[in-house]
């Protein structure tokens, strides 16, 4: 959802809205009354449910619909347990809701209301209201005008982030944790599709009903059978934000908050240094991974499919190239894949091509995605840097013609253009009517590779320009979540270069469009019960899956964020970027198809990517939030560089030591400190943890060992075995692991 401003005048309603003006103008003696912060909320029994109206004194309030009740109902307030500000249980015809309020112990106002239904009769529900609405003077529902910055999109996070503007209420993040209600998608048939949003003033959540020609069987709430229906955590700031930097920030903080109230997923180990090791295997031997022109070896697309791209061969390169300097020597495949790079360079237009020349007619030579120009660049720029004189030379020398697309754009570049004259062959994306709008943040990044390869001011400027261009774009500014990434990257790095304060606030706008595109919950429907989805991220601002490429991608670009931040970077923004890429090192092991069963793999692929081989370890490009069936697009062969990624940043050599270090936060440092002994830094926040592994090398004995804070304090191992043994230790400070 686009930025929308609302005022009064503008404002169609509906009878639930109606109803809950009626009720609050009549005196009513409420259920109770608790505090939060400045906020004061009643519970209050209305015509058709129960409500919390939560208000600001003088500054206007917002109703929270707890329950629907579409029956004579009776409420009983129960003794609040631990922890709770209220418990109610609610009686009626439909059987028993019991909902518990709660207040949270952030610095920021959060109130949590959760609620279950234990059905006394089989029941289907063919509808249910909105559940929030901002209350104007005299709490009158219609009187309020605001902003609604952002809400759900498609399949990802359950929120709607907006502000009360009159009155003067403040900004408010409403966040539905759609984990808690897998249970009734599952029960009901249902999906969390874009159910969290609204028109003003009807916001909030929908609950998801079952389709007309639905078989009631199939649909109804079982007796008996307690499901949770809604689970609603609403982050409120007293003071609406000046800019979108600031939106943006408060957005990122507020959504941090609402995450540390979760009850989140567990990680898994994976072994990603087995998976690098089978995937240059593959990448080697396979013959449908590999295809021979013009005397030089090219990575296929997808399995035995699609024509090499430049993209897919500096993706694989880059990534065996980090493997190679983590495992203490480079990968043949390696140089062999270089040595055919200068093929796709056209000396005529001074600019890599997406195709080598002998591209099949099926393909028009000519066309080029706004970002496939870049992302190559990007990768010459990471092997220039590290000293290869050849990709030096060769992103040098592409560098003119990137600037000229830039200037030729305006810094605002379309889907898709002719490489050789700018003629646009698709303008915008027929979803939204966007071009790429993320663009300019992987040219900023390419630029500044540029300016320290060579030291020219100029490099800087255009990095600037780009940056400055996006201004405005607000939360539209995500096309594809790995560019966003970068151009969140990007700004770190000016704000570090230039110590501008607004490249460091701008970063915030482009983590909370990424975060904002987010699947911000645990899905268990349909052949989602087999895989993770928390904390993936779906690849296109309209796609419906995510995708291996554009997960491994980020973390790799969110890597270089934390590098160049320091203390000033917001707490819950470093928070959410860790625990993004703690999450992505579980959950992407199942883009590979040996890890899924093989009812969950689409047996059809689209029909240029070839088809998959389970044998291959190389990822699906797809899974679905909703459980559709994985790889419907196809097998990435240029997703191989993921366990390339994974394996160099997870795992951690000690010299003479009989184990690896496997650690799923990003390790700062680690320094040896005795014979048997080690200081490990991490970067995270305080309170969050990280999973700290000792992984037994072959044909070695895994000794006995023990962990201590900075302080002193003792950690015990909370699992062991002949191969392992796993601690939790803190995600930020030093920690000490000592062996016998």
């Amino acid at each position: 959802m686009a930025t929308t401003a609302i005022s009064k005048e503008m404002l169609p309603v509906s009878p639930y809205l109606l109803a809950l003006r009626e009720d609050l103008r009549r005196p009513r003696k409420p259920l109770a009354r608790f505090r939060s912060g400045e906020l004061e909320v009643e519970v209050i029994a209305a015509q058709d449910g129960v409500f919390a109206i939560v208000r600001r004194p003088s500054k206007g309030a917002l109703a929270l619909r707890a329950a629907f009740i579409a029956a004579p109902f009776e409420c009983e307030v129960l003794d609040a347990r631990p922890g709770e500000s209220a418990r109610l249980r609610v009686t009626s015809g439909m059987g028993e809701h019991r909902i518990v309020f709660s207040i949270g112990s952030e610095a920021l106002e959060i109130l949590r209301i959760t609620v279950c239904l234990t059905p006394e009769t089989s029941i289907l529900i063919p509808f249910a209201p909105r559940d929030l609405y901002p209350l104007g003077r005299e709490d009158d529902p219609v009187a309020a005008s605001g902003t609604v910055e952002a809400a759900q999109r498609h399949l990802n996070g359950g929120l709607i982030y907006f502000r009360i503007e009159e009155p003067d209420f403040g900004n408010v993040l409403y966040f539905q944790n759609l984990t808690a209600l897998n249970d009734y998608y599952l029960d009901t048939g249902t999906k969390p599709d874009g159910v969290v949003g609204g028109e003003w003033p009807e916001l909030g959540y929908l609950l998801p009903t079952p389709e007309r020609d639905q078989d009631p069987a199939s649909a109804a709430l079982e007796p008996g059978k307690t499901v949770t229906i809604s689970d609603a955590i609403v982050v409120f700031r007293y003071m609406a934000p000046p800019d979108e930097r600031e939106s943006a920030r408060q957005f990122i903080q507020m959504l941090g908050a609402a995450y540390k109230a979760l009850e989140l997923p567990r990680v898994e180990y994976r072994d990603w240094a087995d998976r690098a090791e089978r995937a240059a295997r593959d990448l080697a031997e396979a013959p449908e991974a590999t295809v021979r022109h013009y005397g030089h070896r090219y990575v296929h697309p997808y399995t035995a499919a699609e024509y090499p791209d430049i993209m897919v061969q500096m993706s694989v390169i880059t990534a065996l190239h980090d493997w190679g300097k983590w495992r203490g020597e480079p990968h043949p495949l390696e140089a062999e894949l270089k040595a055919g790079l200068h093929k796709f360079y056209d000396p005529k237009l001074a600019t890599l091509r997406r195709y080598l020349p002998n591209v099949g007619k099926d393909k028009d030579a000519d066309a080029v995605d706004s970002w496939y120009l870049y992302h190559p660049l990007l990768n010459l720029g990471i092997l220039a840097l590290d000293g290869d004189a050849d990709a030096r030379e060769l992103f040098l020398s592409s560098l003119e013609y990137g600037i000229r697309a830039g200037h030729h754009f305006e810094y605002r570049w379309p889907i898709q253009y002719n490489v050789t004259d700018f003629s646009i062959i698709e303008k915008t994306a027929p979803a939204d009517g966007r071009g790429q709008t993320d663009v300019g943040g992987i040219y900023a990044w390419v630029m500044l590779q540029a300016f320290e390869l060579t030291d020219d001011k100029r490099y800087l400027d255009e990095a600037r320009a780009a940056i400055e261009a996006a201004i405005g774009l607000r939360f539209n500014i995500n096309y594809q979540a790995n560019l966003t990434a970068w151009g969140a990257a990007a700004c770190m790095r000016l704000w570090r270069i230039t110590n501008r304060e607004v490249y460091l606030q701008q970063s915030y706008v482009y983590l909370a469009s990424f975060f904002h595109n987010c699947v911000l919950w645990d899905s268990r429907i349909g052949h989602a019960e087999h895989y993770e989805t928390f904390l993936g991220v779906t690849c296109l601002q309209d796609a419906p899956y995510m995708a291996m490429y554009e997960c491994f991608d980020t973390f790799v670009a969110f890597e270089r964020f934390l590098n160049d931040s320091g203390p000033e970077l917001e707490p819950e923004a470093r928070m959410l970027i860790s625990e993004y890429c703690k999450y992505v090192l579980s959950r992407a092991w199942y883009y590979y198809p040996d890890a899924l069963p093989p009812e969950a793999v689409s047996d059809t692929q689209r029909e240029p990517n070839g088809h998959i081989d389970p044998k291959l370890s190389f990822p699906v490009e797809d899974l679905y939030p909703d459980g559709q069936q994985a790889g419907q697009v196809g097998q990435e062969v240029y997703g191989a560089g993921a366990a390339f990624i994974f394996a160099s940043r997870a795992f951690h050599d000690i010299e003479d030591a009989p184990f690896r270090i496997y650690c799923d936060y990003l390790v700062r440092g680690i320094e040896r400190t005795g014979e048997r002994a080690v200081t490990i830094m991490l970067d995270g926040v305080e309170t969050c943890t990280a999973n700290l592994r000792l992984v037994r090398l072959k044909r070695r004995k895994l000794p006995k060992s023990s962990i201590t804070t900075a302080g002193g304090d003792a950690i015990r191992p909370h699992s062991s075995s002949e191969d392992r043994t796993d601690y939790n230790v803190p995600a930020n400070g030093r920690i000490v692991l000592s062996w016998e």
